[in-house]
């Protein structure tokens, strides 16, 4: 049977304490118990301040090892903050983050996430230390698994993007994620005040401005109905939000309501007609004249159906799609809202090699913004 846990941690004191200094992998496999497990416990002991955290190996502090300060002198000097060990760490890496593996789950390295991953790698290279990488191609459940993947190989850290179909975690989903034995920063991703995850450092696209500076400029070019058409993803909950509010704001006339779903899920394809026919229906008969189309594969695809079916863009329909991977690439370049991928990949792998440095550590937890631009092309 394996030790309660106040045995297990009172244990792996004493072994730093008689050893000075063990690999956190050997310990874990000596305790029988799981490096996520012992990880937990580590981090419990690093809070009441029994032991620093850092990377690798834990260590007594001073004065233990043969050839150390005598009794008497360590009895006399001041102690260190926290207790008798620390965890240094074990390669020898130079102080800061040098050594320090971060975990990254995302749903795939294509497309959207190409660029937040390079940003997230550049930042974790330059500072010495590597990314590991898993996918989850939002299967459920997936990101909980290639999160205890990265923490049994040795992520110290976490850049996490969860499979939540809004953006947001439902209710009762995602708690998990506060859980985690190792500091975590969200990435696109954001929970609602009260839900354990708000408590979580984050970096995140603000696509609810986004939408809203695509319509302020359609509105500026003298459109008065303007519509959003975007398939259901993780992104769409804040698409819409700022779509709406900027409607409101400006005083415009609503365009026809999106089509409510059906009982059975629709194959992408049945999506795609469906938001070719509201379109159309939105132009021929609603009187838009204007629309934010999310996503720049669904607009490029769109256009030429659109234009078969007699509506012309731009002269019926102006066109501003959303994200910008590859909207300079249409035939007729398309006017696009880019989100600022590289750098929220960026910026949350700085936000989390400073909690692991210390330096952010103690700090306010974060939410940090990011404000998408507007390319416009003629």
């Amino acid at each position: 049977m394996r030790p309660h846990v106040d045995q297990r941690q009172a244990q792996v004191l004493a072994l730093v304490r008689a050893r000075g200094s063990v690999r956190v992998a050997d310990l874990a496999q000596e305790l029988g118990v799981s490096p996520v497990t012992l990880r937990r416990d580590i981090e419990a002991m690093a809070a009441r301040g029994e032991i620093r955290r850092m990377h690798g190996v834990i260590s007594r502090v001073e004065g233990g090892r043969a050839g150390g300060a005598s009794a008497a002198a360590r009895e006399s000097a001041p102690a260190p903050a926290g207790a008798g060990a620390s965890v240094e760490d074990g390669e020898g890496a130079a102080a800061g983050a040098a050594g320090l593996v971060i975990g990254m789950v995302v749903p795939t390295t294509e497309y959207y996430y190409a660029d937040v991953v390079r940003g997230a790698r550049e930042v974790v290279e330059a500072r010495g230390a590597r990314l590991t990488v898993g996918l989850t191609r939002y299967l459920p459940g997936e990101d909980r698994t290639q999160a205890d993947r990265l923490l049994s190989t040795g992520a110290d850290g976490l850049l996490l993007t969860p499979n939540w179909d809004a953006g947001s975690p439902g209710p009762g989903e995602g708690a998990w994620t506060a859980e985690l034995p190792v500091p975590t920063v969200l990435v696109e991703r954001w929970a609602p005040p009260g839900h354990p995850a708000a408590a979580l450092d984050r970096v995140a696209s603000d696509h609810a401005h986004g939408a809203a500076t695509a319509v302020q400029h359609l509105v500026e070019r003298g459109h008065r109905r303007i519509a959003l058409a975007s398939r259901a993803t993780p992104t769409t909950p804040r698409l819409r939000a700022g779509y709406e509010a900027a409607v409101a704001a400006l005083g415009l006339e609503p365009a026809p309501p999106w089509p409510a779903a059906g009982p059975d899920p629709l194959s992408d394809a049945e999506l795609f007609a469906r938001t070719l026919e509201y379109l159309c229906e939105a132009v021929t008969a609603g009187g838009v004249s204007a629309a934010l189309i999310h996503s720049d594969t669904d607009a490029i695809m769109l256009i030429p159906r659109l234009q078969a079916r007699g509506v012309r863009v731009p002269e019926d329909l102006a066109v501003i799609t959303y994200d910008d991977e590859v909207a300079g690439l249409a035939d007729v370049p398309l006017s696009a809202v880019a989100p600022a991928k590289h750098e929220v990949g960026a910026r949350a792998a700085g936000l989390l090699l400073g909690r692991l440095t210390a330096r952010g550590g103690e700090g306010p937890r974060q939410h940090v913004e990011l404000l998408p631009r507007l390319t416009i092309r003629s």
